[in-house]
């Protein structure tokens, strides 16, 4: 199952979708009190600079190529929203796609990797629809690992600003089907629950309840 929501506040705006034949259907929308959970504990850590692991031939290409132009790479060059630009940048400088002249123009905004995630989910580039299913499976896959390794049984919640804006992508099959691919540990996966967090504040919300309970 995966849960979408906006947490925190006193209410919880939660949607509720389940997996059938590799895709995920919506359930059911509803409201739910907020609670404070006093025994949870916070984690520091910096996961996003552990090595990227490709784990098939247009990965292992897409390292090399980055690793053409930063050295070491970490999983944060490949799934953040600059690590979408630099998929799609491999992508098309390794001639898997063709990138059309209003696109080009488009590209040269501020933030290229948003033109990126609208133009794949409208369907009106492939070459931005690559990018977004390469993107998607490294996510899941990197979500995976990390529920390994934490064996986090009780569920996983991808938070942060990018999810909430291609939730229409993370709800098809690619997202799944990265995060349960672990080899024999796959029928453990396949019972995590999985939560995207709707609000894209929530972090600074934590840090903010955080710091006002270390000074009350």
């Amino acid at each position: 199952m995966i849960l979408a929501g906006d947490i925190g506040g006193t209410n919880s705006r939660l949607a509720f979708f389940s997996e059938r034949s590799g895709r995920l259907e919506f359930v059911v929308e509803a409201t739910y009190p907020s609670q404070d959970h006093a025994n949870l504990e916070t984690i520091a850590g910096e996961g996003g600079h552990a090595s990227f692991a490709p784990i098939d031939p247009v990965q292992i290409e897409l390292l090399n190529f980055l690793r053409h132009e930063f050295g070491e790479v970490s999983w944060e060059r490949v799934v953040s929203g600059p690590g979408l630009h630099n998929i799609y940048r491999f992508l098309r400088d390794t001639g898997r796609g063709e990138e059309p002249d209003w696109l080009a123009r488009q590209m040269r905004q501020p933030d290229p990797s948003a033109v990126i995630s609208q133009a794949a989910l409208a369907g009106t580039s492939t070459l931005c629809r690559q990018a977004l299913d390469l993107f998607v499976a490294l996510y899941g896959a990197e979500a995976g690992n990390l529920a390994l390794t934490l064996m986090a049984t009780a569920g996983v919640y991808v938070g942060g600003g990018i999810a909430p804006k291609i939730i229409q992508k993370l709800t098809d099959s690619t997202f799944l089907d990265a995060f349960v691919a672990k080899g024999r540990l796959k029928p453990l996966l396949q019972q995590i629950p999985i939560r995207v967090i709707m609000n894209d504040q929530v972090a600074l919300l934590g840090a903010a309840r955080f710091a006002m309970q270390q000074t009350s």
